[in-house]
């Protein structure tokens, strides 16, 4: 069995597409909200809004699938830990200096690839 299969790699693009969109929402919801909230519930705020919005392209777009309990608690589960590893590595690369606005560069370059692992197990295991 071929790890990099066409499957596969029409997933990668299609979630890079996603990724990108919901990034930009994430990230212009987080830095609007951080000229009037503290960063931790600005970044919240917008990773909430990422998330609605994330879930109904993940599932139709990336994984041609139907939304259903199994898959949208998976998905909830991931992304329970998703943010964790986010909010942690924010409040890290603030900690080292980077300012509020940079710090989500390294916080998406380490928690994008984890993401896409856990998510496609997700609508892979509860087909």
């Amino acid at each position: 069995m071929r790890i990099f299969n066409k499957e596969f790699i029409g997933e990668i693009i299609r979630f890079s597409v996603v990724g990108v969109l919901i990034t930009v929402i994430h990230y212009v919801v987080y830095w609007i909200l951080l000229y009037f909230i503290n960063v931790n519930i600005a970044w919240t705020a917008g990773y909430v809004v990422g998330f609605i919005v994330n879930y109904y392209l993940t599932a139709y777009f990336i994984f041609r699938e139907k939304t259903n309990v199994e898959n949208g608690a998976g998905f909830s589960g991931a992304h329970i830990f998703n943010y964790l590893l986010q909010m942690g590595l924010l409040n890290f690369f603030i900690w080292v200096g980077l300012s509020p606005e940079m710090a989500p560069v390294g916080v998406y370059a380490i928690s994008t690839p984890v993401n896409f692992l856990m998510v496609r197990y997700v609508f892979k295991r509860f087909k």
